[in-house]
């Protein structure tokens, strides 16, 4: 039986990283409305969640793919919170994930610069600065909410990340970083290198259980 100590203790350290990715996340994609009211929101509280069954449409499933990127390309559709990995065969293998809030998706193309295992959290310092009482350094494992791994989004302050909270997948609820469960993340890093391209749609409209079909990448998914 895990110890309310430790529940209350995640708890608390994935609340400090959700103001401290609040506080400083700004789109990229000049289409996204910036919030001026950032540093003011509360902070979404989670705790490591047990026995959470994710639906079966955001489970890890291999799907048909017809487009035009070369496998080992990731796709991520914030609109209907896929992420697919392009694979040799016309395939995909999609996972569910979890996107950015209103205000916060973003759309780009990027590359993963970074891979870390268990990944640490730094708080920047302005960060610090408008929220002095937060830790400076915030060591990886199984109570960090970044998760089990984290890639990093070329210069950027985005990641795609795990998440403690698997509940989560499916919805919008960040400020631009992409969730998976730590299952599914440490699955997606083993697969993927650094200098990945990484092609983020913000389709809104887009229902999940529809095609994808999005004209800036010419890409189909099913």
């Amino acid at each position: 039986m895990i110890k309310i100590s430790h529940v209350l203790t995640g708890a608390l350290v994935a609340a400090a990283v959700m103001l401290a990715d609040w506080a400083i996340a700004a789109p990229l994609s000049s289409a996204t409305r910036t919030l001026s009211r950032a540093d003011q929101m509360a902070p979404l509280e989670e705790q490591t969640e047990q026995g959470y069954e994710t639906p079966a449409q955001f489970k890890r499933q291999v799907v048909a793919y017809n487009g035009g990127e070369a496998p080992g390309t990731v796709i991520i559709d914030t609109g209907s919170t896929f992420l697919y990995l392009v694979q040799p065969g016309g395939r995909a293998i999609r996972y569910g994930i979890g996107v950015g809030r209103d205000g916060f998706r973003w759309a780009g193309v990027q590359q993963i610069t970074k891979k870390a295992e268990w990944p640490d959290w730094t708080p920047p310092a302005e960060m610090i600065a408008r929220q002095p009482y937060l830790p400076r350094f915030m060591a990886g494992g199984p109570t960090n909410p970044l998760g089990a791994r984290a890639m990093y989004l070329g210069n950027t302050i985005y990641r795609i990340h795990g998440t403690n909270a698997p509940s989560t997948i499916g919805q919008r609820v960040s400020s631009g970083c992409i969730r998976l469960t730590n299952e599914d993340v440490i699955d997606l890093a083993s697969r993927v290198n650094v200098g990945t391209k990484v092609i983020v749609i913000n389709s809104a409209d887009h229902r999940a259980e529809a095609p994808l079909l999005t004209a800036p990448v010419s890409l189909r998914l099913r």
